[in-house]
């Protein structure tokens, strides 16, 4: 069986992905735009836990392609600011949007009909059954 090409470049850029991340991770600091995650291989299936504080569950969007999770959620506030007198004014307005993306490559194929994902308190919760894979997106409802 032939090897894809693109696999090694995409290998590579996931560890320099994930090197860069942690080195921003070890001052403190975290990459703009990404979402911290964490991965676990349970035997069975794989558990994919994001931390997403003040999103809804509407603006996640979950999509499983050849063997990557992808995360993107995308919030914006309507920004209206009143008081009793009509004299307020913002002095910064920083949260109108924000943006957080993330690609998780899975080492194993899974059974993409019976993946699960859940979100509570700003944490997303995705499990993904080990199983064979599929070339088709699949995306991912939100319970």
């Amino acid at each position: 069986m032939r090897r894809n090409p693109f696999d090694e470049i995409e290998e590579m850029l996931d560890r320099v992905s994930k090197q860069v991340e942690e080195g921003m991770a070890s001052g403190g600091l975290q990459v703009p735009g990404t979402v911290p995650v964490d991965v676990t291989d349970t035997g069975d299936e794989f558990v994919v836990t994001a931390d997403l504080p003040g999103y809804e569950v509407e603006d996640i969007d979950l999509t499983l392609t050849e063997g990557t999770l992808r995360l993107e959620a995308n919030r914006t506030e309507e920004a209206e600011f009143a008081d009793d007198e009509g004299e307020g004014r913002y002095l910064r307005h920083e949260r109108t949007r924000k943006t957080a993306n993330r690609s998780i490559r899975l080492p194993e194929p899974v059974d993409e009909d019976d993946v699960s994902a859940g979100y509570e308190n700003g944490v997303l919760t995705v499990r993904l059954p080990k199983e064979s894979g599929s070339e088709e997106s699949k995306r991912i409802d939100i319970e």
